[in-house]
Parts: structure tokens; C-alpha cells; sequence
């Protein structure tokens, strides 16, 4: 039986006109009732952070303060567009959110229910500026809202408006919790989402993709759709072989929901990204910000992505400019070792400054794909070498190149490390040996086109990977990016696969990019070879940029 409490009427009688400037707002708690430990009040924890990493001021005011009215009003021309991220929990609201602000330490992610327990901020910000462009906020999970419904229905009259029986459950006992007022069952944390969305703009309705629509998910829309804000479904885990949106679709078209998009926060595409503000911007009166937001971002990316090829292009260089002289009677095995190692902690280095760049700083926090085998093995491994379908003219495994007095793969000769020692030892190399004769046993090492190959191949894979992973990836083996393969797992090396169409690697590795052949006579290029690392990287810095134009030529991610 519908109840329309007589001590609402106050409110109602004092109502401001108007859709959107309803106000939501808790009771005064009764002193006699409430415990005397503030903790124990229900209030809203925000967690600050900007795309930065940054701390900003936090504001709790208008979601703390008891028997106080927090004013809503429409998104106007030039304000910040206050976003409620809404949902059942465990839909991966939070883990959207990581996504989205690029921080693997928003909020907290678990494979359980209910880990946001109170509402989190977070801000979008434009980069170059440093304008609030978004406020997004992180709620918990709707955990009853088919019991919630139950009450309302009970205990609201249905001929009043959504806000106002929204209201009414907000100013109930059972809206602060059980433990507070001694209730057989608590609506605390339905109370904060509704709380938000009151105060919100318009809010996005996470969807676990791989549920199947039950009575609980369309109460929960119909409770939100009482807040009278445009709400848009974003579907969650849409990589997943199990996803059911076709049968949300149709669900979501009966309740008059047809604007909707897919954004996985694992399996990452940027475009979807786009897809998500621009949905958005057709449900906004003025939708200015979101497109600044958009361009902005859309800058951003593109920026980040020739970054991320400087930075592969200036470690080819630095290793492919790498030499080491030794006398013709010296044992070339320990300086070869040197080598190797000191190639292996540049390319780790590498690594390492293209996830800062694509803000994946722990590992204990979110997994990367370093993690992953591939990104892990030795460079100078020979089975890694055949995973990627790359063989030396030899047979040989890769390592450094031994050239006499001048590079041999000038002279057609590519050999790897094990031939590099043998031809010392058994003579496969005699046909420089009239070149020897004329250098007086002085003999270089360089690194040889195989590795290089190699080299490039897995970093532009690892950039490949990251641009294609969502922040709230917490499982090294989830998927990396549409449509990849392991590289340990694509043979090549036993199909005697065709090098001058080779899929796999970047070029074949005898046709080297005329940056990297002109390297290998610089030496003083390489922080490697002369050990000044600011004066080597200045000298190869215009080479860099020609190399990184054609890196990004070679797609890895159709």
C-alpha cells in the first residue's frame, strides 16, 4: 500500500520549479538514534585524482553535510560535465573508470562484489590548459535494487514524480543503513548512488556484456530513470566469447534506452573511447566540453604514439651504432657476453619507458604484457629468433656480428653469434681474410641485422600491445589487443617462411632501414659504444625522428 509520509510536505510545499533544479538532500540524523562515532554517519569518501596522477582540492560538502540540499542544475555552456558512473556491482564500473583516466591506481579493482563502497571523484582535464572538462564520479554497486523497488512501491505514491519517491527514500531510516538504525536490511549504498545521480548531469549504466538480463537490471534502470538525467548503457567485457548484448539491446529498447556503446576497459580500442564521449554529446543540450575533451584526447594519442616510435627508433640506433674493438689475438667471448648484456638492460629500459609513457607504472597493480613470456625472453635467444621466422645466411643464432677492420654484412656476410665465434675458431671467414691482412689484426664486433630485426619486431608489438590494453587489466595472460598471437606461439622458423613477405617481422632481416645501415658506421652514436648516454642521443636525434616515420609505417595492429 502506497504511503505518502506527511513529513515530506515540507519540502514539497517549499519545492523550487523545474525539472532539474530538484534538490536531493539527507535527514538530521536523529541524535538519540545515531551512534556518537562520526564514523558511523553515512557520509560520501571522494578520492581525488586528475589524468595526472595529480591531487586536487577535494570538495565533500554537497554529499557530506547532513540535513543539507545539494542543488543539481543542467549542464550549462562552459561547465564541467558531471558524470555518474553507475551500475550493478561487479559490472566494472571502476575498472572503466582506470581506463578512461589512464591510472592503474583509481579506485580498487577485485574479481569480488561490492569493492567501491563509498563515491569516488575523478577529473579529465585538458591537457594544455589544465580546464576541469569531465568530473566523473565512481559509485558503488546496486546491490538490491529489486528490494529497493519493493520499498518504494510500498511506501511512495505512485502519482508523485520520480525525484520526489527518490527523495522520500533518501529521507527513510533504511536509506542510512542498518547499522545505524538497526534495520533487518540496509539500502546504504543504493542511497549513495541515487544521492550522485541527483547531483549529476548524466550518468552511464556499466554492463557486464557476459550477463544475462535479469529482473534485478531492469529495476535497476527503472530506478534510474526516476532521477530524470539522460542515462546511456555502456557494455563491459565486450571481448568476451559469452557476451549477451544483442539480448540487452532489445531489453534496453523496450525501456526506451537505444543510445548505447561498447567500451571494454580490458580489451581497449580507442576508437571506442571516441564512440563513448560522442553517444554522450547527442544526449547534451551543450555538449562544448565533450568535444574539447574529444579533440584534446584525440591530440593526445596521436601524440603519445609518435613519442612511443622516438623512443623505439633512438634504442635501434643506440644498439645498431654499438661496437667493441678487440685485438686479433684476443678471446672475443667475454667482450661478445658484455655485449649482449649491455643490449639486453637497453632494451629493458626501453621497455620500461614505453609503459610510463602509457602510464602503466606497477605491475602489483595492473598486469602489462611484460609479463607475458614473449617480452620476457632473451633477445639473443636462438629459439626466439625461429619463433619469429627470422634465419641468418648461416644457420647461425643471432649475437654479434664479427667484421674485420669494416662491417661484414657489408660484404653479404650475416652471421650470428655462433658463427662469430666459429669463424675465429674454424676459419668461416676466410673469405675476408685479405682484408684482414690489411687492418693489423684489429677486429670490430656489431650487433648483427638478425637481433636488430628482432629487436624492432618486439618493440613495435609491446607499443602494439599497450595501445590496445585497458588499465584495469589485472591478469598478465588477458587479451592484449584484437586479434594478437603470441609470437612464441606463431611458427615460422620450421615453414621456411619467405623473409621478403614475412608477416612476422617488421622487414626482412637482411634489408635493413637505411638509418640503421648509416648507424653502424657511427659509433660515437651509441651511449653503449662511448658510455656519454646525452651527447650519443643528441648526435643520432635527427635520425631518430626519420626512423620513427617509418616504424610507423610498418602496422602492427590491423
Amino acid at each position: 500500500m502506497n504511503n505518502d509520509n506527511n513529513n515530506n510536505n515540507n519540502h514539497e510545499n517549499n519545492k523550487p520549479a523545474g525539472l532539474f533544479a530538484d534538490k536531493a538532500y539527507e535527514p538530521t540524523p536523529d541524535v538519540s538514534s545515531t551512534p556518537s562515532d562520526n564514523t558511523s554517519k553515512s557520509t560520501v569518501a571522494q578520492s581525488i585524482a586528475t589524468q595526472d596522477n595529480q591531487p586536487v582540492s577535494t570538495d565533500t560538502s554537497a554529499t557530506t553535510a547532513p540535513a543539507s540540499r545539494v542543488t543539481k542544475k543542467t549542464i550549462a555552456s562552459g561547465e564541467p560535465l558531471k558524470l555518474a558512473v553507475v551500475g550493478h556491482t561487479n559490472t566494472g564500473k571502476t575498472s572503466i573508470l582506470r581506463t578512461l583516466l589512464r591510472d592503474v591506481y583509481f579506485g580498487e579493482v577485485k574479481n569480488e562484489a561490492a569493492t567501491t563502497r563509498h563515491v569516488e571523484q575523478a577529473q579529465l582535464t585538458d591537457s594544455r590548459t589544465g580546464e576541469v572538462l569531465v568530473a566523473l564520479y565512481d559509485t558503488p554497486g546496486l546491490e538490491d535494487a529489486s528490494g529497493l523497488m519493493d520499498w518504494l512501491e510500498d511506501n511512495t505514491a505512485s502519482r508523485r514524480d520520480g525525484i520526489e519517491r527518490l527523495q522520500q527514500f533518501l529521507a527513510a531510516d533504511i536509506a542510512q543503513g542498518a547499522d545505524s538504525y538497526d534495520l533487518p536490511y540496509d539500502y546504504s549504498q543504493e542511497a549513495k548512488v541515487i544521492r550522485q545521480l541527483l547531483t549529476s548531469d548524466m550518468a552511464i549504466y556499466v554492463v557486464d556484456a557476459r550477463e544475462p538480463v535479469l529482473g534485478k537490471y531492469k529495476d535497476e534502470l527503472a530506478i534510474l530513470s526516476w532521477a530524470a538525467i539522460p542515462v546511456m548503457p555502456v557494455f563491459n567485457f565486450t571481448d568476451s566469447q559469452n557476451a549477451n548484448i544483442d539480448d540487452w539491446q532489445t531489453m534496453l529498447a523496450r525501456r526506451n534506452l537505444h543510445i548505447s556503446t561498447r567500451f571494454d576497459s580490458v580489451a581497449f580500442e580507442f576508437e571506442d573511447e571516441m564512440r563513448l564521449w560522442k553517444n554522450l554529446a547527442t544526449m547534451l543540450t551543450h555538449f562544448e566540453m565533450l568535444e574539447q575533451l574529444m579533440q584534446r584526447r584525440t591530440e593526445d594519442w596521436a601524440q603519445l604514439y609518435d613519442e612511443a616510435n622516438i623512443i623505439i627508433a633512438d634504442f635501434l640506433l643506440n644498439v645498431a651504432a654499438f661496437v667493441r674493438e678487440i685485438n686479433d689475438d684476443d678471446d672475443p667471448l667475454p667482450v661478445l657476453e658484455q655485449m649482449q648484456e649491455a643490449v639486453r638492460q637497453s632494451e629493458r629500459a626501453m621497455q620500461h619507458n614505453l609503459l610510463n609513457l602509457y602510464k602503466f607504472y606497477d605491475n602489483a597493480v595492473s598486469a602489462t604484457p611484460l609479463e607475458l613470456q614473449a617480452y620476457q625472453q632473451d633477445p639473443f635467444d636462438p629459439e626466439l629468433l625461429k619463433s619469429y621466422g627470422i634465419r641468418t645466411t648461416s644457420g647461425a643464432a643471432a649475437g654479434a656480428l664479427l667484421g674485420l677492420g669494416i662491417d661484414a654484412a657489408a660484404l653479404g656476410t650475416t652471421l650470428g653469434l655462433g658463427a662469430a665465434i666459429g669463424g675465429i675458431a674454424g676459419g668461416l671467414l676466410s673469405n675476408t681474410s685479405s682484408i684482414a691482412d690489411r687492418i693489423t689484426g684489429v677486429k670490430r664486433l656489431y650487433i648483427d641485422p638478425a637481433t636488430l630485426t628482432l629487436l624492432a619486431t618486439r618493440a613495435l608489438d609491446l607499443l602494439t600491445a599497450l595501445r590496445h590494453r585497458g588499465h584495469a587489466a589485472t591478469d598478465a595472460t588477458q587479451l592484449l589487443y584484437k586479434g594478437e598471437k603470441n609470437s612464441l606461439e606463431t611458427s615460422g622458423g620450421d615453414n621456411n617462411p619467405d623473409e621478403d613477405n614475412n608477416p612476422i617481422t617488421v622487414w626482412p632481416a637482411h634489408k635493413l632501414p637505411s638509418e640503421l645501415k648509416k648507424a653502424r658506421g657511427k659509433p660515437q652514436w651509441s651511449s653503449l659504444s662511448s658510455g656519454k648516454s646525452e651527447q650519443a642521443q643528441l648526435l643520432r636525434t635527427d635520425m631518430a625522428w626519420s626512423l620513427s616515420g617509418k616504424l610507423q609505417s610498418y602496422k602492427r595492429d590491423s
